[in-house]
């Protein structure tokens, strides 16, 4: 029987990469979103994988859809934490909403998701967790205080999270994207690109979705189950540690 994934954010950008190489592996994938319905449901006809909609900020929410992929699908043997959003400014103007928004989602989401679904691991004596952190998670970034602070707990979650659980055979890591050609950076003007976001970047480019996507996929998989409590960095040498 094909083991489960659940990838959370997984309709598009880098969660639609990795929800379609985890599902061309053999994997039965579980694809959340939480308000682009249209988006998600073009991504479910072209793709065939399962959608299912919910807030991961909200607990009880994470409860009922975990329940429910599983009833479905069966039980959840890989998670993809991947949803998270952006809500940008300078902290001497940031609001406790802004700041409020993405910790949720966030920081908040990753133990949502993660609490329902580890029990279950634990008591098969196999998981595969992996979590999509960023760079701003390392080195910070101007006008990203709210989001850099959640992405460096994304990796302290990792970090305490994998040696609680190694003895029952999960291994939990994070990756960290530098700037990936997704929609949002995509966005970014052409001057802006070329003049202050490529020269930073030593290969000389933006990733791809499915270079993170194929990470994702080898540390599913059975022959990574060395690997736990690492912290894999995907951004063209732009930031080394």
């Amino acid at each position: 029987m094909s083991r489960v994934a659940l990838v959370t954010g997984g309709t598009r950008g880098i969660g639609g990469a990795i929800s379609k190489a985890l599902h061309a592996a053999g994997y039965k994938v579980a694809a959340t979103y939480g308000g682009n319905v249209e988006a998600a449901e073009k991504f479910h006809a072209e793709t065939g994988i399962a959608t299912f909609q919910w807030d991961v900020g909200d607990y009880d929410a994470c409860v009922a859809g975990a329940a429910k992929v599983e009833a479905e699908l069966g039980p959840v043997d890989i998670l993809v934490a991947n949803a998270g959003i952006t809500r940008d400014g300078l902290f001497h103007k940031m609001t406790k909403e802004q700041w409020s928004q993405v910790i949720r989602i966030n920081l908040d989401g990753l133990f949502n998701i993660t609490r329902p679904l580890i029990e279950g691991m634990r008591n098969r004596n196999f998981g595969r967790i992996i979590v999509i952190s960023s760079i701003n998670g390392h080195k910070g970034q101007f006008g990203q205080v709210n989001y850099s602070a959640a992405k460096a707990g994304d990796i302290g979650f990792v970090k305490a999270l994998a040696q609680e659980s190694a003895s029952k055979g999960i291994t939990v890591n994070a990756i960290t994207p530098g700037y990936i050609a997704t929609e949002m950076v995509q966005a970014i003007p052409e001057d802006v690109l070329k003049a202050k976001i490529l020269p930073h970047i030593p290969v000389g480019r933006l990733g791809q979705p499915e270079e993170i996507a194929r990470t994702v996929q080898f540390l599913a998989s059975d022959e990574a189950a060395f690997i736990t409590g690492s912290t894999l960095a995907i951004n063209g040498g732009q930031y080394m540690f």
